[in-house]
């Protein structure tokens, strides 16, 4: 019954935030705003609804350390699972506003989440905070896309719109009722997943912590993995990019701000949160720059980067969470082998893209 109620909830969740942004997209569209800015902000933070909705849920529900590890875990997910799996498929075109502006707010918010954070404990003056950024970045967002090209556009609008933009949800009260049919599935779904996973941890005898990480974070960012996927074959290749980096934005300032605010007292930050998974997020988001920079694209090559070091984390974690006996060992060689490789390979490469870009601009 335990991992029919998952499956449910996760259904829901899907299903909901599908219709949630549909129908939200469409309406916006009714009322003359444009593709660009409801793909810069309905669509991008619809597809995060499904967090958003499991953290409030475990907020309000007590179930604390989901609710934190819900927003951290997907925020890793996003980076190296989905847009590793979407560069394999296809490489990557990155926007260059990404870079010199999303990415670098993506990881003032993560800092900003870790300093919040070192107290042990995220409270609703913080939740405030990151909710009121969300207003200011919103709003930046849209006043800044009345300069992007036609071409942006156009692009956008073919997400968005489709091939259909007469079809069957094309009249306000449908859109009404695909919204409110969203929220309601959203809720029940977050409800479903939230018990589900509880019982989970209960079951294998880990913490809820570790299930938010994972199984939660993964689940709740199917919506992420379609859209991005989706995006990449279709060969909308910087939309799958702005998903993911617009999402991790929305986790951080809406999802939790929106979950502190809501909790009938502070969120309590595990430990093992502020030792090892709020870094690595948090590292993540610096990974990008350099690797975004290298060209404005994510190969393939890197993209397998990306998805094994997701692989790396979640082998860490399930050896941590079984107090497996080869949790030294695998420590010990991340720790002074892997991952110092990684950070040396990554920053000759980028060295060596600066400098062929510095002698072709010179010649």
């Amino acid at each position: 019954m335990t991992l029919l109620f998952f499956a449910l909830g996760l259904g829901a969740l899907v299903l909901g935030a599908e219709l949630l942004v549909r129908g939200a997209s469409r309406l916006a569209l009714s009322i003359g705003i444009s593709p660009l800015v409801v793909g810069l902000t309905v669509v991008a933070f619809g597809t995060s609804a499904p967090e958003l909705a499991v953290s409030v849920q475990s907020a309000w529900s007590g179930q604390v350390d989901i609710a934190i590890g819900n927003v951290v875990g997907s925020n890793i997910f996003n980076i190296l699972a989905i847009l590793g799996l979407s560069a394999l498929i296809v490489p990557l075109v990155v926007h260059q506003q990404v870079v010199r502006q999303e990415v670098p707010i993506l990881i003032a918010a993560s800092l900003l989440m870790w300093w919040f954070a070192a107290d042990g404990a995220v409270g609703r003056t913080e939740g405030a905070v990151f909710f009121l950024l969300l207003v200011f970045y919103t709003v930046f967002v849209i006043r800044q896309s009345r300069r992007e090209t036609a071409a942006v556009r156009a692009e956008y609008a073919q997400e968005i719109v489709g091939e259909e933009p007469d079809g069957w949800d094309r009249h306000w009260a449908v859109q009404v009722l695909l919204v409110v049919g969203g929220l309601a599935l959203l809720v029940l779904g977050a409800r479903w997943l939230v018990d589900a996973s509880v019982a989970f941890a209960r079951y294998l005898g880990v913490s809820e912590l570790v299930i938010g990480l994972t199984i939660v974070a993964a689940g709740t960012s199917l919506p992420e993995v379609a859209t991005s996927v989706l995006a990449a074959v279709r060969g909308e290749r910087d939309i799958a990019v702005g998903n993911a980096i617009g999402s991790n934005l929305f986790n951080i300032l809406a999802v939790l701000g929106a979950s502190a605010l809501t909790a009938p007292r502070s969120l309590t930050v595990a430990p093992s949160v502020l030792a090892f998974d709020l870094p690595v997020m948090t590292a993540v988001a610096v990974a990008c720059l350099p690797i975004f920079f290298r060209g404005y694209r994510i190969s393939r090559g890197e993209g397998l980067f990306f998805l094994s070091g997701y692989v790396a984390y979640a082998t860490y974690l399930v050896l941590s969470a079984t107090r497996h006996h080869a949790l030294s060992t695998y420590s010990l060689v991340m720790g002074a082998f892997v991952l110092p490789l990684a950070v040396v390979t990554l920053a000759v490469l980028t060295w060596r893209h600066w400098r062929a870009r510095g002698e072709s601009s010179g010649a």
